[in-house]
């Protein structure tokens, strides 16, 4: 194994989002090959070991301590999935140990389980799930005496090999004391006890696989015949000593190296969150200060799309402050805009629809979430546009379907810009439902999705699970999707929504509530500073999704160097 050349790369690859959890497997995966530890000449060959556990397993059933096994497959045309040393041999799982299954008693009698410590320790898959150590003792419940009598659960023996065979399929833990589990488990009692633990590295490198090829579709199981007839890698037992020590030593760097990057991870979380705060929160006298450490250092600090995602969210919450652009006295003012509005209102009808008026009360203190420029003014959302809410024509009639006109639903508002491939309206389906020319400001106004915003780029129908703002001055959706997109707007929009099955926020709510309205020049200012940082937004996202990919390939040329044997590297580099 190179190792050593694994190691030394660690650091560059470390952030890969699966780097650890793939060096556990394929250290486990070297364990089973015979490529983790040196095989040594004076190591009794697996053969021997079979004999050993042929004359125990001959012992144990003459004893009476163990069921005579089904008489199955000798082993003889057993499928070898990979080379071994030649001191090793391939076996079905079953030559090394018994097959058991477990039973559960009727939940109906509560007699038939007791507490932790009163009873017959008794595990369920559940018992394993987020389950960190290799042994256990017990599961949350035990089984009453009662309850071990009606039940199929077999009392296996400290050092039996537990394995999940469903719900779900691979969890591995080895018996501290004798122990019973429910029938979600085909667990191995080893006919050799010192076996344990190299059947329990293996039934981990195997998990995976087993999962894979399991029958079963909504629900995957596999049976105790599928388990016995694993192809089983036998070592020498003192090799499988050496290999299990070696197996602890590099997955206790892999817990070290995890907690390090849990370390740097929430290190990283600190400073980008305090530098998000800041600016979320700006002072006037450090905010460019603050804006410039943020932009300098964020890059260094951002390894994960959600950091990016909190990166862009502030830029959308900078912008409706009026803190990304200086103000300018010769743009006029937010209430001149507002004035204009109550002039084109009137004069905008769409299909020939009147609208019944909104509130038009004046904005309370209580409402303001936000300080903005005196230049600006507040405005309830129906001020700025004529808002609709769609509606979806009758799925029963075909006629009204087709590709006259795109019509969106909620999650075609994922993404930069609205999905318009999936089903349209005819011509007769659009007088169904509304239209929104282009230029809409769109958002969804139900179910956990809520809040979600994009703008239209030509005419289209929608449905009644969104809502939607067509402004009344050309330019001005950009800065209106600005604002309903930003923090504050979106967790009033939130606290307004009804709490039934579906969180909702009707068209009568959404249209009175308040958004930030610069003069329209400074929003046209903004609106490309928005697009600006975006893009660099953009640019650290394509540069992590780079620098992910290179690591994952670097991760991919070292665990294969890592795999090619001493001998082999000592030829290429002498060719």
């Amino acid at each position: 194994m190179n190792a050593d050349r694994l190691l030394a790369h660690y650091e560059t690859i470390a952030d890969a989002p699966d780097a650890i959890a793939r060096l556990r497997r394929f250290v486990l995966d070297l364990a089973v090959r015979g490529k983790l530890v040196p095989q040594e000449a004076t190591d009794e060959p697996a053969s021997e070991l079979l004999k050993q556990i042929a004359k125990e397993k001959a012992r144990l059933v003459k004893a009476g301590e163990l069921r005579k096994p089904r008489d199955l497959d000798s082993g003889k045309n057993l499928d070898e999935p990979f080379a071994i040393p030649a001191t090793w041999r391939w076996v079905r799982l079953d030559t090394v140990g018994a097959i058991v299954g477990g039973g559960t008693p009727s939940a109906a009698d509560p007699d038939n389980f007791t507490e932790p410590g009163k009873g017959v320790p008794w595990l369920t898959p559940a018992d394993l799930g987020g389950y960190s150590d290799l042994y256990i003792s017990r599961g949350s419940r035990d089984l009453s005496e009662k309850g071990s009598r009606a039940s199929s659960a077999t009392v296996m023996p400290k050092g039996a090999v537990l394995f999940t065979s469903r719900a779900p399929i691979g969890y591995v833990a080895i018996a501290a004391s004798p122990i019973s589990t429910n029938q979600g488990f085909k667990s191995i009692i080893p006919y050799i006890g010192d076996c344990s633990r190299f059947i329990a590295a293996a039934m981990k490198a195997f998990a995976p696989e087993i999962d894979a090829k399991a029958p079963g579709t909504t629900f995957k199981e596999v049976s105790g015949k599928i388990v016995a007839a694993i192809p089983f890698p036998l070592p020498p037992l003192a090799e499988q000593h050496r290999i299990v020590a070696k197996v602890d030593e590099l997955i206790d760097l892999c817990d070290r190296l995890a907690v390090a990057r849990a370390s740097r991870e929430a290190t990283r979380d600190r400073l980008t969150a305090a530098s998000l705060a800041r600016l979320n929160a700006p002072d006037p006298e450090t905010f460019h200060a603050d804006a410039r450490f943020a932009l300098d250092a964020l890059p260094a600090l951002t390894t994960r799309p959600d950091q990016i995602k909190a990166l862009r969210q502030t830029i959308l919450n900078l912008a409706v402050r009026g803190k990304l652009v200086p103000q300018d006295a010769t743009d006029g003012r937010g209430d001149d805009l507002l004035r204009q509005f109550a002039k084109l209102r009137n004069e905008v009808r769409f299909g020939g629809r009147g609208r019944r008026e909104a509130s038009d009360s004046e904005i309370n203190d209580e409402e303001k979430y936000l300080e903005i420029p005196t230049s600006w003014a507040w405005a309830r959302v129906h001020q700025v546009g004529m808002t609709q809410t769609g509606t979806s024509p009758s799925s029963s009639n075909p006629a009204l379907f087709g590709d006259h006109i795109p019509f969106v639903k909620p999650a075609d508002l994922d993404g930069n810009a609205i999905n318009y491939d999936g089903p349209g309206l005819s011509e007769e389906g659009m007088h169904h439902s509304r239209v929104a020319p282009k230029n809409t400001v769109l958002m969804v106004c139900i179910g956990a999705t809520l809040g979600k915003v994009n703008i239209t780029e030509c005419s289209v129908c929608f449905n009644q699970q969104i809502n939607a703002v067509t402004p009344y001055m050309d330019g001005l959706h950009r800065f209106v999707a600005i604002a309903l997109r930003a923090s504050g707007f979106q967790e009033l929009a939130w606290s307004k929504a009804g709490t039934g099955t579906l969180p909702i926020i009707s068209k009568g709510k959404w249209e009175v509530l308040p958004i930030p309205l610069p003069p329209l020049a400074e929003q046209l200012r903004i609106v490309v500073k928005v697009d600006a940082l975006m893009a660099i937004c953009d640019r650290l996202e394509a540069s992590l999704t780079a620098s992910s990919a290179t690591r994952r390939r670097l991760l991919d040329a070292l665990l294969a160097d890592a795999l090619v044997p001493a001998e082999d590297r000592e030829l290429e580099a002498a060719e």
